[in-house]
């Protein structure tokens, strides 16, 4: 019998939504545990939702205990932390490296993080350095599967209004054939539907995902 458990970190969130639709749907994972900050109304019979204090450390740690695989798609924005970088940093950082940290000392033997296309601590942007900063980070944990995807632009509707982004999906979803293909903006639904897919390979060591991986990943789990 199939008793793999899954944790999704982020499920509010665009990737995180469609993770969510598709762990639902999969028979690889019997249980699915979502980590949130606030209460969420979620009803299904595989889902348990968990409403945690990210900056506890035992309880995330004890949320995270018994997963076999733990995708963390977690993020926020300037506008949500109104520009104070320490907050996004507690959000964009300490939350996945955390995470990766309790899959490390519990057992878990996948971690799969959303990052982005460009990440590198040496960049000059905040963004890009900070994910890139993440990455270091998880790379020197003893974890046996590590799976970091970097998409660009996200294609989908989020729940929330961002007219900026909406109005840049509009303009470079038609001209996205002319991109590099790292560059190539990417529907968030088909980052999911590759994630859910890897878990199921579970490579060892760190791999790293970019838009032909993905996509290539994205007919697996179709």
């Amino acid at each position: 019998m199939n008793t793999k458990t899954a944790t999704l970190i982020g499920a509010t969130g665009l990737i995180g939504s469609h993770l969510l639709e598709l762990l639902q749907d999969d028979e690889h994972f019997k249980h699915i545990r979502i980590l949130v900050r606030r209460p969420v109304e979620i009803n299904h019979p595989k889902v348990r939702v968990l409403v945690i204090d990210f900056a506890d450390g035992s309880a995330f740690k004890s949320a995270i205990d018994g997963s076999d695989a733990v995708f963390c798609a977690v993020g926020t924005t300037n506008k949500k932390v109104k520009g104070d970088k320490t907050a996004y940093r507690k959000v964009d950082f300490d939350i996945p490296v955390n995470a990766a940290k309790f899959c490390e000392e519990t057992g878990c033997p996948h971690f799969l993080l959303v990052s982005s296309v460009g990440a590198s601590s040496k960049g000059g942007n905040f963004y890009i350095k900070l994910k890139g900063e993440v990455e270091d980070e998880i790379r020197t944990l003893n974890i046996p599967s590590v799976s970091i995807f970097r998409p660009s632009m996200l294609l989908g509707k989020r729940n929330e209004s961002r007219p900026v982004e909406s109005i840049a999906q509009a303009i470079t979803r038609p001209l996205g054939i002319l991109f590099p293909s790292n560059f190539k903006p990417i529907r968030a639904s088909d980052v999911a539907r590759a994630m859910v897919a890897t878990a199921k390979q579970a490579k060892s060591g760190v791999t790293v995902y970019h838009y032909r991986e993905m996509m290539e990943l994205t007919r697996i789990n179709k």
